[in-house]
């Protein structure tokens, strides 16, 4: 068991502001602009967050036309949400 790895995961969900971008994320696969408008949180905030996450391997990233669009990579990490959305 890679404890290790699922520590990492649990520390970046127990940010409010990466918790609410995932749970985001897994409703509706959103491309950065439409996480501005509903998080009302800056761009750069976002990348910053967006980037620890595809780092650890949470959420990966897709272009579609001009815009990055993103969708949970860690099937672990949905499980994790149903269990914290009950």
């Amino acid at each position: 068991i890679d404890y290790e790895g699922k520590s990492r995961i649990l520390k970046a969900l127990a940010h409010p502001t990466r918790l609410s971008l995932v749970c985001l994320i897994r409703e509706r696969r959103p491309c950065v602009k439409v996480m501005e408008e509903v998080l009302g949180l800056s761009q750069p905030n976002i990348s910053q967050h967006l980037s620890l996450l595809r780092n650890i391997g949470i959420v990966e990233a897709k272009r579609e036309g001009n815009q990055v669009c993103y969708h949970i990579k860690n099937q672990m990490v949905l499980k994790l949400l149903d269990v914290l959305t009950d």
